[in-house]
């Protein structure tokens, strides 16, 4: 061949090459510009506006999206899995909370990704794409209602629906810096929605705006205009606050400062939730008094364990003669739940249900009308995209934890953004009693912008602090905590302490102070694993002996008990307290 013709040929190549690699530069950034969110673009148009003097529909110019498990009609629904949409055919009729919000004035523009069957927490979806999340692309977005949330985010509408079983509105808003609301079980029509868990299923909603949010519930939930109510009690629950991995003044003191500024002092109250729980839960508290290891939020963990229970007793219910005739390509963690031996009784089904009746009541008789319960929405921040930290026992146990409380209640919750900590969003959540939804959406919008502001504070203030060193400002913090221990306001200590410990975790004083405070306020189990990691981190900490002892008598471990006292005193010899303890539980049970 001649050289001409050669070259000839490799300009051809070259020239292949170029647009090849553009065309997947183009593709790339068209994925871009939806960030990965539709499954399918579509119109809904809204009817003509009324004639004057007829007020316009309330939703009018507003564009929204469906997760694609609300029915539309002509269009088959994926489930987040193209088999489901291979075996199944086009839906009849819309589903009626998407018609009453066409009717309302709002453009339905498309239908967005979920998790595989809408099971999963992570957003991530391999036949489909993970949607890219807004906030901080190189995180996983959440789920189930992973593209509704990140639509939202981006900008590209102005509200979406979804699905929220055991936390799949919640947690996207968290991980994508949006407001999320899952209303109260059975307050939105369910007709029309593929189901996952008929017992935890609710109909939720994202916005960036209070206002649309809230207008958008008016139109769901259907509820009488009443006069708008400021909340009389909001319940700070310390307890979950202080395993968070962001520090106290970024989330829970927004919150406590905003609701000074609007409602007055007065209002606040601060609560253990788990040891009220565990008051009010009978059949939780046995479960929770057996876990010796002290770990975090134990009847939680046991409230997230009946959440599962439901989730997949009801799923498999519903969908197990599919996934055994099909037999779908699944995502590991969700072909793992569904696949392994699974024996639920009617007794555990019953227990279950029981858990879930004595949860709602709860809550509601704290909540009553008008208080307001405030948790964050997530312990730990968007886990990477394409890691394994998500399916982490850990990862998804912290974030169950705080995602059972509404799913097993019944009761409503919106997730509140409150800016970023490194470089990750944040957020907080308000719950409301089981039916109190236009009160808490009413709260949202009074409390929304004073929240912002107290975020831009806490920033603000955050810049000028950081000519102190980290260990100084853990010692500043537990000095503030020795002084609210001195004045008895035990649970303010605690939270001190708890800040102490995030600015510096390898000092044991910190643990060993925090665990006094646990023990006033009879938080044994808290108490007796603060104590270990203290001894862990100063074999020679006295007072963390002392301290787990006295945590292990009142929780019935004598024996150890006995150790702790006795090695407090090879220590400290002269201490009388242990030599007194020692000797009282050796009389007893020696």
């Amino acid at each position: 061949m001649a050289p001409h013709s050669a070259n000839l040929w490799v300009l051809v190549g070259l020239g292949l090459a170029g647009i090849l690699i553009m065309t997947r530069k183009l593709k790339k950034h068209a994925m871009k510009q939806d960030f990965g969110a539709f499954i399918q673009k579509l119109q809904l148009l809204p009817p003509p506006q009324p004639a004057p003097p007829k007020a316009p529909h309330p939703l009018t110019s507003l564009t929204f999206v469906l997760s694609d498990i609300f029915d539309v009609d002509g269009h088959v629904t994926t489930f987040g899995h193209p088999e489901w949409a291979r075996t199944h055919e086009a839906a009849s009729q819309t589903s009626p909370v998407v018609s009453a919000l066409v009717e309302g004035g709002a453009t339905c523009i498309g239908t967005t990704v979920v998790d595989e069957l809408a099971y999963g927490i992570s957003g991530e979806n391999k036949h489909y794409g993970t949607p890219t999340n807004p906030a901080v692309p190189a995180r996983i977005p959440g789920g189930s209602s992973s593209g509704a949330a990140v639509s939202v985010a981006a900008n590209l509408v102005d509200f979406a629906l979804g699905i929220d079983t055991i936390g799949g509105v919640r947690l996207p808003a968290g991980f994508c810096g949006i407001l999320g609301f899952r209303p109260s079980y059975g307050a939105v029509s369910h007709n029309g929605i593929i189901p996952v868990s008929k017992s935890l299923d609710t109909v939720g909603w994202f916005a960036k705006d209070p206002d649309i949010l809230r207008r958008v519930g008016h139109i769901l939930l259907q509820a009488p205009v009443v006069i708008q109510r400021n909340p009389q009690q909001i319940f700070i629950a310390d307890d979950c606050f202080q395993h968070i991995n962001v520090p106290l003044d970024r989330i829970s003191q927004v919150v406590i400062k905003s609701t000074e500024k609007l409602f007055g002092r007065q209002v606040l109250k601060h609560i253990n939730l788990e040891e009220y729980l565990c008051t009010k839960l009978p059949s939780l508290k046995e479960l929770s008094n057996q876990n010796r290891n002290g770990e975090l939020k134990a009847s939680l963990k046991s409230l997230t364990n009946v959440m599962k229970f439901l989730q997949r007793h009801e799923f498999r219910l519903m969908h197990k003669e599919w996934i055994n005739i099909v037999k779908p390509d699944l995502h590991p963690a969700v072909s793992a739940d569904l696949h392994e031996k699974f024996e639920g009784s009617d007794v555990e089904l019953e227990n279950c249900k029981s858990v879930r009746n004595e949860m709602r009541a709860a809550v509601n008789s704290l909540l009553k009308d008008e208080g307001i319960l405030v948790i964050p929405t997530v312990a730990d921040p968007p886990a990477k995209s394409g890691g394994k930290e998500i399916l982490s026992e850990d990862y998804q146990s912290r974030a169950f934890s705080l995602l059972s409380i509404a799913s097993i209640s019944g009761c409503c919750q919106v997730t509140v953004p409150l800016g970023f900590y490194d470089k990750c969003p944040v957020s907080v959540s308000l719950i409301a009693q089981h039916g109190g939804d236009r009160f808490l959406l009413d709260t949202l919008q009074t409390m929304y912008t004073t929240l912002q502001e107290q975020v831009d504070i806490a920033a603000k203030t955050k810049s000028s602090r950081n000519v102190l060193s980290q260990e100084q400002s853990a010692e500043i913090a537990k000095e503030k905590g020795n002084q609210a221990y001195k004045d008895k306001q035990w649970q303010k200590a605690i939270g001190f302490y708890t800040e102490a410990i995030k600015l510096s975790g390898n000092n044991a004083t910190y643990y060993s102070n925090r665990a006094q405070a646990y023990l006033e306020l009879g938080s044994y189990l808290q108490a007796e694993a603060d104590c270990t990691r203290a001894i862990n981190l100063d074999k020679k900490n006295v007072k963390a002996y002392f301290r787990r002892g006295r945590a292990r008598e009142m929780l019935g471990y004598y024996k150890d008990a006995i150790d702790d006292f006795n090695y407090a005193l090879i220590l400290e010899p002269t201490n009388k307290m242990a030599a007194s303890a020692a000797k009282r539980l050796r009389k007893l049970f020696q």
